[in-house]
């Protein structure tokens, strides 16, 4: 493809020099063809500087295809993602891959998929597909496969688990960094964990997990998503350890995509202080280099990947570019959308009241106290309490005075008995909602004030074979998500639109989460403690066993 030359002039940010000079910059063919140093501008100008990478994100958190997704973000002066479709494959499997792969060479955006390493996420639950060590060596081998996703099985890799050890090493072979995914792991384990080559981690949630791990050789990711929210906790170490560090969203949903990505974290990385050069070597530089990414960094023969921002505190971009295409000018996206084909693994019945029931001999309990889990606002971890239950007619029920409400999971792959317990901090005083985005393995989970409204609000998303759904009274709504019940295939900005009106009346039965769909997504997430739900049972994540 024969791309138009021109030039383009403004205040260059120099990531290799750490200055800003008024520059002239020619590009031929995508490629940056010189660089002119000017000794000034003939008016006020904007500033170029390289894109930014997002360097951990799962695609389909978004609820978008990839080519929807890329629409949303060149907007915010995204170029490129390092992007784990493990969401997907726990659905599809290597179909899965495959899909988001094609999806996205229809862009110009520069998606930078992953092997998941861990599908199923754990052996405690029902995932829709397996991709054991020789799929993940096949996968390696291809281009488009960059590195080993997260290795969410840290303990396999603590005790030396043959399959688990497998993939880490067809990584290396391959000459492809392992990203890592282990959650408060410190001291010798940790050590032990980055010891096995396992390059990075997102899920440090406290500045000093991550100080530990980085003085283990770790690099250590940021993350600011519509869930998990640890910028407050990581940020301060920016100044110091820049050159360990990443910004990154892992999940994020379409109305915060809507209002921001990368460019928001390095805004408030200004605020706060960090240095702007450091800024942009977390956000621009360092994902570029420890994944080996085809992405330009203003250089001379680098790829014309570079964006065009108003001012270097704010980083509203006025324009991005990608191999010299202008694929995003003044707040509009130039991506044109595709076509797109769902591939989908759904095959469950809907369900009834009686099946949501949890009888009193069904559900463990000491002296009228229960285990409930307690969700927590910005955190992907949550706290086991136990607390008094609400007992009638035999049965444990939704106690809304209590905040004590039913949260269940469905098997959405075949007929099997609904996964039953209770949780706090969604607040609901009324209704429920449903999602058959449940990481990993993407069952159904829902959570409600009673079971009647739980009902509906999960034969909703079944009957639309995947989606999100919210019922309040006569009133219910449900966003269909027909790709893997995962991702819509609608336009990315209506998409945005729906999720903001489903979540905003989700919010009015009650709940004072950030996210409510979004956390509710990840109360089924075994990998991540305390405790959990899974389509099998109530799950301890310290002890890594169900719960008799």
């Amino acid at each position: 493809m024969n791309r138009p030359s021109f030039k383009i002039k403004g205040n260059l940010a120099d990531v290799w020099t750490s200055s800003v000079y008024p520059a002239e910059i020619t590009v031929t063919d995508g490629k940056i063809a010189a660089i002119q140093q000017l000794e000034s501008l003939a008016q006020e100008s904007h500033y170029i500087l390289p894109g930014f990478t997002d360097s951990h994100v799962h695609i389909e958190s978004s609820m978008l295809i990839p080519s929807e997704f890329a629409r949303l973000a060149v907007v915010h002066g995204t170029v490129a993602t390092v992007s784990d479709p493990h969401e997907i494959a726990n659905v599809c499997g290597v179909e899965g891959v495959e899909f988001m792969i094609a999806n996205g060479k229809q862009t110009p955006f520069k998606f930078n998929f992953g092997a998941p390493s861990c599908v199923p996420a754990t052996v405690f639950e029902t995932a829709g597909a397996a991709i054991d060590s020789e799929a993940v060596t096949a996968l390696l081998a291809k281009e488009e496969i960059r590195y080993l996703s997260e290795m969410m099985n840290f303990p396999g890799v603590l005790h030396g688990d043959e399959e688990v050890m497998k993939k880490i090493a067809a990584a290396h072979a391959a000459g492809k960094p392992v990203d890592g995914h282990a959650p408060g792991l410190r001291g010798e384990l940790a050590k032990q964990y980055i010891a096995a080559g396992i390059s990075t981690d997102h899920e440090c949630f406290t500045a000093e997990e991550a100080l530990d791990k980085i003085g283990y050789g770790m690099k250590i990711l940021i993350r600011e998503g519509s869930a998990a929210r640890n910028f407050e906790a990581l940020a301060p170490l920016l100044n110091e350890h820049a050159g360990q560090m990443m910004f990154c969203s892992d999940d994020k949903h379409p109305d915060s995509l809507l209002e921001g990505h990368i460019n928001q974290l390095c805004a408030r990385a200004i605020a706060q202080g960090t240095g702007l050069f450091k800024v942009l070597q977390v956000a621009c530089v360092n994902p570029v280099e420890h994944y080996a990414l085809p992405v330009g960094l203003l250089r001379v023969g680098d790829d014309a990947d570079f964006i065009v921002a108003e001012d270097l505190r704010h980083f509203n971009i006025l324009q991005t570019y990608i191999k010299g295409q202008l694929v995003a000018d003044k707040g509009l996206s130039l991506i044109e959308p595709v076509d797109c084909k769902p591939i989908n693994h759904f095959d469950c019945k809907a369900v009834s009241v009686k099946d949501l029931q949890v009888n009193e001999h069904e559900y463990p309990s000491e002296k009228g106290l229960i285990p409930v889990m307690e969700a927590l606002d910005g955190q992907l971890i949550t706290n086991r309490l136990d607390l008094p239950g609400k007992l009638e007619n035999g049965q444990w029920q939704s106690d809304t005075a209590n905040d004590i409400l039913k949260l269940v999971v469905v098997n959405r792959y075949h007929q099997a008995p609904v996964a039953k317990c209770f949780i706090r901090n969604f607040g609901f005083t009324k209704g429920a909602i449903a999602s058959s985005v449940a990481h990993d393995s993407h069952n159904i989970v829902a959570v409600g004030a009673d079971d009647e409204s739980l009902a509906r609000a999960i034969n909703l998303v079944i009957a639309a074979k995947g989606g999100v759904s919210c019922v309040s009274g006569t009133e219910e709504s449900v966003l269909d998500l027909p790709v893997a019940g995962l991702m819509s295939t609608k336009d990315g900005y209506e998409v945005a639109t729906a999720y903001t009106a489903i979540d905003k009346m989700a919010k009015q039965l009650g709940s004072g989460l950030q996210a409510p769909f979004m956390t509710l997504s990840f109360m089924a997430l075994l990998v991540i403690p305390h405790l959990k739900l899974s389509d099998k049972g109530l799950f301890d994540g310290d002890a890594f066993r169900f719960i008799p």
